[in-house]
């Protein structure tokens, strides 16, 4: 009679790495919340039907030991001008044994070789981004809180806001293209769906010189995309977007956008981290920053 020893369980670098597809919604917001993210089920919904997740399934048959998810930007059906690589998340009891190098590797290096990559990355995930060659050139300040109107209303400067209708995604497209540096029409097409409120902002002569999104996020309301002409648009946007919300609201903004950032520390909002934003194959993020206030969400780029 032969006697076998113990199986050896495989090594969690030669687990397979699969596409994910919607269906794996709640086993992602599973292993957000095992790390102790919130859930983030709507952000999630968008991100795995706007891009493409990629993960590992767990070994002990519990959901995802691993997943990250990449939106492409540009002509997506060749090769694309940008891809963001965001929500890049290893289960705890998986954490610290390579699994999220292997992970990585295999989405920049083989899935995207050759493609200009970006991403925001924590200090706890920034030693891997640079390793895997990414440069930081840039920081993003997480923050939130509930807002406070302006006291004695200077407020937008007479800058036209109203909410977008569908006549204008044509115009919005063709300044996100132009702000964001590449095409991200099947990103902007969703925001009608996905969020709660889209504002526009016009000149004198009605030109569309901004736009702005609020969509929830758990027990907050996240503004972004934010995109304006100047910090007066900006504020203009988004005074009018917390006007219809009673939650906190929660933004990053590039910390160069200084002003803008102690404006929004004045109405209420507080510091909650600080992200790196780190770019390979690419000197930073294209397009117009002065424009670019905040991301959708910084997975997305």
């Amino acid at each position: 009679m032969i006697h076998s020893g113990p199986v050896t369980p495989p090594l969690l670098t030669d687990l397979p790495i699969r596409a994910l597809t919607p269906d794996d919604l709640r086993h992602c917001a599973d292993l957000s919340q095992d790390r102790g993210w919130p859930r983030e089920d709507h952000k999630w919904g968008l991100l795995l039907t706007a891009g493409t997740g990629y993960g590992v399934d767990a070994p002990d048959g519990r959901g995802l030991a691993a997943a990250c998810v990449v939106t492409a930007y540009g002509d997506t059906r060749a090769k694309p001008d940008l891809a963001a690589i965001g929500m890049v998340l290893v289960a705890d009891r998986f954490a610290r044994r390579g699994l999220g190098r292997h992970l990585m590797r295999y989405v920049c290096d083989d899935v995207l070789a050759g493609v200009p990559l970006t991403l925001h990355a924590t200090p706890y995930g920034r030693p891997l981004y640079e390793e895997l060659g990414f440069d930081t050139t840039g920081r993003a300040e997480m923050l939130r809180g509930a807002f406070l109107p302006e006291p004695a209303r200077k407020g937008s400067g007479g800058i036209p806001v109203r909410p977008a209708t569908a006549e204008d995604l044509a115009g919005i497209i063709r300044l996100d293209t132009e702000v964001f540096g590449t095409d991200r029409t099947h990103m902007i097409t969703r925001l009608p769906a996905f969020t709660d409120r889209l504002l526009v902002a016009e000149d004198g002569s009605g030109a569309l010189i901004g736009y702005a999104a609020l969509w929830p996020n758990m027990e907050t309301h996240v503004i972004g995309p934010l995109i304006a002409r100047d910090r007066a648009t900006a504020q203009a946007l988004v005074t009018a977007l917390a006007a219809t919300t009673d939650r906190p609201l929660r933004t990053d903004v590039d910390v160069r956008h200084e002003e803008l950032v102690s404006w929004l520390k004045e109405r209420g909002l507080q510091s909650l981290a600080f992200n790196a934003v780190m770019t390979r194959d690419i000197p930073g993020p294209p397009g117009d920053w002065t424009r670019r206030w905040a991301p959708l969400t910084v997975a997305a780029g």
